[in-house]
């Protein structure tokens, strides 16, 4: 598992560390969260889902950080949502701090919490996001596997990640945590 892709800047770290959160994170969390989005939305929707027992899921939030230094530069985190009543998985927020953009680091914190997500034995994860980004990781529109959005979204926004595509996947509406507001 590279932390590289195409999109990478040439100047990028060879090689990003990344680890599962831990408890002492979420103020360094927090801070990333707030200066890679544009209002405190993010960072907030984070704090209630880590704690909302039935959405938070440990080990499924995972950074990316520099050799050497172990602040967080990027995080993926993974939470539970349900497609007609069965467990899934939603991935957001993704966020790198702005200067670390382009760089590899958030691919790494994607890639890392896939892995957790695939070792620990669940398959599909759903994300609302770029449908130029996601594709790299295996993401393709959530309607071709019968999944839909409680929202109007554009197909290629809506996507979905079969972590082992041996193993049937839900039909139907996903359900978000209440955090999401949705």
């Amino acid at each position: 598992m590279s932390p590289r892709d195409s999109a990478q800047a040439p100047d990028a770290p060879a090689a990003w560390r990344t680890r599962a959160e831990r408890p002492d994170d979420a103020a360094a969390l927090r801070d990333l969260l707030a200066a890679a989005f544009p209002t405190p939305e993010e960072a907030d929707l984070v704090e209630a889902l880590r704690a909302d027992g039935e959405a938070w899921i440990e080990g499924l939030s995972w950074i990316a950080h520099a050799d050497g230094d172990p602040r967080p530069v990027a995080q993926a985190l993974l939470t539970r949502a349900h497609v007609s009543e069965e467990p899934v998985l939603a991935l957001a927020p993704c966020a790198t701090l702005p200067a670390q953009q382009r760089r590899g680091a958030g691919s790494a914190a994607i890639r890392a919490a896939l892995a957790a997500a695939r070792e620990q034995g669940e398959n599909l994860v759903v994300v609302l996001g770029h449908g130029e980004y996601y594709p790299r990781f295996g993401f393709t529109p959530a309607s071709g596997v019968g999944v839909t959005a409680p929202f109007d979204v554009p197909d290629e926004a809506f996507l979905a990640l079969a972590l082992d595509p041996e193993r049937p996947t839900p039909r139907g509406q996903i359900a978000y945590p209440p955090a999401f507001g949705v």
